[in-house]
């Protein structure tokens, strides 16, 4: 069928809208009619082939909508279901089958490897060339194939589809950084490394998970004071000291720093600084995207019994995950609607652009 879509030719190169084929859902697959999607700063790293994925290739990962066909062997969705989209995963590896799909040892495979399972494509352009996949839906189009382990059904038939599609990724990676893989106990303290969506994800996750101080750390005034409004306790401007760690130890409740540090800013000398910004056996996360770091390990990590993990996808079953988050937001105690500015999808490359700016902190298209 033909659908249009927002492809990615070479790199670093803008989005163009156009027509282009999409196969039929196969085995286990579903039709799903894209109403909205996230901007996230994967898209762009792979536009910028940072992260290699094939190009040329329809990009998008936090995709949600309207199922309009269901493939043979699907059981849990019907036609007219409204569903989330989430990362991919094999679902038979050793890992998914101990419900870990986070860590599939297919998942940059599966992901970024552009193709199908069985090495064929569900994207062409209209002349016949190959067009890549990505994270197994390319949600910057109005209309996507996607497997039925990786939708999630939405429980709320009043829940605005433009807010579940960032959920899909960069805010299911910050909360569930702290309430999959942290865990902090109630009390505790927690330093968050970037004010962008995923930091302030994981700011709304450790105030529902109780954590006595949330620290804050960027270098936007702006988001810092939307950071205190979502929970964060204190805030710490890096462009207004000298000596960063030595700042956020200076407000810790402890004065030697946080049970707890959140990295999302994916540049090596940040996520030092976040392993230094923790007390005595602390434990500092990573989930951005980050190359080379060079630290002493004895000194910085080791002699002070200090842990350092990488997350992926916030340790998240998305169809469990998922609706908790629905849940806090309709309760009132995950307000991330507060970080979203939508476009429509025409406007692609703008939205893109003033998410770079600074203008907002999570772009989202509307496909309608």
């Amino acid at each position: 069928m033909k659908i249009r879509a927002a492809v990615t030719y070479d790199t670093g190169a803008p989005y163009k809208i156009e027509e282009v084929e999409l196969d039929a859902p196969r085995f286990g697959e579903i039709l799903v009619r894209i109403t909205a999607s996230g901007i996230c700063h994967t898209d762009e790293a792979v536009q910028n082939q940072f992260i290699p994925t094939p190009l040329p290739a329809v990009l998008g990962h936090e995709g949600a909508g309207i199922v309009e066909a269901v493939g043979p062997g699907v059981t849990e969705f019907k036609i007219g279901d409204h569903v989330g989209i989430s990362f991919g995963f094999c679902n038979s590896c050793c890992n998914c089958r101990k419900a870990r799909p986070f860590v599939c040892k297919k998942l940059n495979a599966i992901n970024f490897g552009g193709i199908q399972p069985d090495g064929t494509t569900r994207l062409h352009t209209l002349d016949g060339k190959k067009l890549s996949t990505f994270f197994g839906q390319s949600s910057f189009a109005n209309y996507a194939v996607v497997n039925q382990n990786h939708a999630v059904k939405v429980p709320y038939d009043d829940m605005d589809l433009a807010l579940v599609a960032p959920m899909g990724c960069g805010i299911q990676t910050g909360a569930g950084a702290v309430l999959n893989r942290l865990r902090p106990e109630f009390g505790s303290s927690i330093a968050v490394f970037g004010c962008g969506t995923v930091g302030m994800s994981a700011i709304m996750a450790a105030k529902i998970a109780g954590c006595q101080q949330i620290i804050a750390v960027g270098g936007n005034p702006k988001s810092l004071e939307l950071a205190k409004e979502l929970g964060a306790t204190d805030t710490v401007n890096r462009k207004e000291v000298d000596d960063l760690v030595a700042a956020v130890k200076a407000v810790s409740l402890s004065g030697d720093g946080v049970n707890y540090s959140i990295d999302t800013t994916g540049v090596g000398a940040c996520v030092r600084q976040s392993l230094g910004f923790l007390d005595f056996d602390g434990t500092c996360v990573v989930v951005g995207a980050t190359g080379d770091i060079e630290f002493n390990v004895q000194n910085e990590l080791m002699g002070d019994g200090k842990s350092l993990i990488g997350v992926i996808e916030g340790d998240s079953i998305p169809k469990e995950f998922l609706p908790k988050l629905m849940a806090y937001y309709r309760n009132g105690q995950f307000p991330f609607d507060k970080l979203i500015k939508f476009f429509p999808f025409e406007q692609i490359n703008e939205a893109q652009a003033a998410s770079d700016r600074g203008e907002c902190i999570k772009a989202v298209l509307r496909m309608e």
